[in-house]
């Protein structure tokens, strides 16, 4: 008879033990499998499984499927349908045709899904019942506890980094990739060491998907969910997998691993581990951390969530704006009185470039209009605040300071003006003007709209003075209309008059703004 012995220690571990006699598998009395060489495994937390030699497989199997699954100590399985009379069962058995070390007596040999029989003959043999084992401990109880109040991935990440070594886990290198929702970005990369001891993000763009590192890289076998990788670098094992393992093995490496971090919306994220240590990961190691794994992957989703909506509204409604609706200033009517100057940016002729371009080509071109002039207000301290059409509008809190709010936005008008010229003249580019607008005065910053849909923006009879005076620069031919109170001592404008403006109770003295 074969009585499993329970393994003293409490961790995470394996046990493959030969079962003696004939063991056969049956569904619904098709036989499937027979041997007098079949083994089981017990496995902390899972159903002891049974392994037939591959010869002792007498049930009609599919080539390959797709699905493969990765365990940090068996290896990666491949998986096929089992084919019966009249039916099928897709993805049926699977086996670790390269299995681990810690899993070596298994591979080659065959598993079957529950599913996949009805009946099991163990003859002699007594197959004890699944072993739940216990993974507390220290890091369990950081997380659940401490880790919540770590406020930003990169001090949890050198945090975790610690408790695993603290944990006896041996670790010289630990990185996270997380993808994002960030319009520029493609995600962050936390990246922790041992030898510094602290943590370097990565930010890279969508380029990196097109990149040759990239596409042969475990992160792209993980994030396309073609399971984990393992890799022991001492030794004879191969390491020409993937370029990164050679680089990791001169740097001292002796194991590797990739694993799959999954967010609630089913995008799959990448752990990967490295140890310069002689043994490496023992199996212990690696199971604890890949229980582990699910409530790691959660709080690098709410980092994520957090930075994801942050970009999002800093795209969308500013970051001035995004900031203030993070902040809780989400009801309608919340808002704050400021002075600003507010500036109305236009750009001129957009009907007939249109006409001359091609919808595609003129979308181009206004593209890089939005791009010049949001960059060059940013640059100056101001904040976009929405494209409305063919238009900017932009505000310069003055925040105490009224005179550095009308020079910002003043040389943010020359520099737009000066820039799409230069863009005018670039190889390819094509001629765009502006109108802008500009005027000082107290405004209402906050939210306006109806209950199911806000926007964060500005009120004012100053924002309404900016459009108009954009409007009436463009009739007039002038690329920069601004009103007094936006001049200082020794600035170079010709003086308009009194303009009477539309929806404007009074005139206002206006002036055009020379640009060199």
């Amino acid at each position: 008879m074969n009585v499993h012995v329970k393994p003293e220690k409490d961790g995470y571990s394996i046990l493959i033990e030969q079962l003696n006699g004939t063991v056969s598998l049956h569904h619904d009395g098709v036989l499937l499998a027979q041997s007098d060489q079949a083994k089981v495994m017990y496995e902390t937390r899972l159903t002891p499984t049974v392994y037939f030699p591959p010869e002792d497989v007498v049930a009609d199997l599919s080539k390959r499927t797709e699905l493969q699954t990765f365990c940090p100590f068996k290896g990666t399985a491949i998986y096929r349908d089992l084919i019966l009379p009249g039916t099928s069962i897709k993805n049926a058995t699977w086996a670790y045709n390269e299995a681990q070390d810690e899993a070596s007596a298994i591979r080659g040999h065959i598993g079957f899904m529950p599913n996949a029989f009805t009946d099991v003959d163990f003859g002699d043999n007594e197959i004890l019942t699944r072993d739940d084992g216990n993974i507390s401990g220290p890091v369990i109880d950081w997380l659940l506890r401490e880790a919540a109040y770590l406020p930003t991935p990169e001090e949890f990440t050198a945090a975790l980094a610690d408790k695993l070594r603290d944990q006896g886990v041996y670790l010289s290198r630990m990185a996270v990739m997380v993808w994002s929702l960030h319009p520029m970005i493609a995600g962050k990369n936390f990246v922790w060491s041992k030898e510094s001891g602290e943590v370097t993000t990565f930010a890279p763009s969508y380029e990196i998907h097109d990149h040759p590192a990239y596409q042969n890289s475990p992160l792209r076998h993980v994030s396309n969910g073609l399971g984990g990788v393992r890799h022991r670098l001492s030794g004879s094992h191969p390491t020409d997998a993937f370029p990164i393992l050679e680089d990791l093995k001169k740097e001292g490496a002796t194991d590797y691993v990739a694993m799959p971090l999954r967010f609630s919306d089913g995008r799959i994220n990448v752990l990967t581990l490295t140890s310069d240590h002689p043994t490496g990961f023992s199996t212990e190691n690696l199971g604890f951390i890949f229980e582990c794994s699910a409530v790691i992957g959660r709080y690098y989703e709410v980092f994520m969530q957090r930075e994801n909506a942050q970009a999002l509204l800093e795209t969308y409604v500013g970051k001035r704006s995004g900031a203030r609706v993070l902040g809780g200033e989400i009801h309608r009517g919340d808002g704050d009185d400021i002075d600003a100057a507010i500036m109305f940016c236009d750009l001129r002729g957009s009907t007939l470039l249109e006409e001359e371009l091609g919808r595609a080509d003129y979308i181009k071109v206004l593209n890089q209009f939005f791009e010049i002039t949001s960059t060059i207000v940013h640059e100056n301290g101001g904040e976009v605040l929405k494209f409305i059409g063919d238009a900017v509008l932009a505000v310069f809190p003055a925040d105490g300071d009224p005179k550095a709010a009308r020079a910002q936005a003043l040389n943010s008008a020359r520099a737009i003006v000066a820039r799409l010229e230069a863009f005018a003249q670039e190889e390819g580019g094509h001629r765009c003007e502006c109108a802008i607008g500009i005027a000082y005065g107290g405004v209402t910053y906050g939210n306006v709209g109806s209950r199911e849909r806000l926007d964060f923006t500005v009120i004012g009879q100053a924002a309404n003075i900016a459009a108009r005076l954009g409007d009436y620069g463009k009739a007039l031919g002038h690329p920069i209309v601004v009103s007094q109170d936006i001049l200082d001592a020794g600035t170079q404008a010709i003086p308009l008059g009194a303009v009477t403006l539309h929806n404007v109770s009074k005139p206002v003295e206006s002036f055009a703004i020379s640009v060199p």
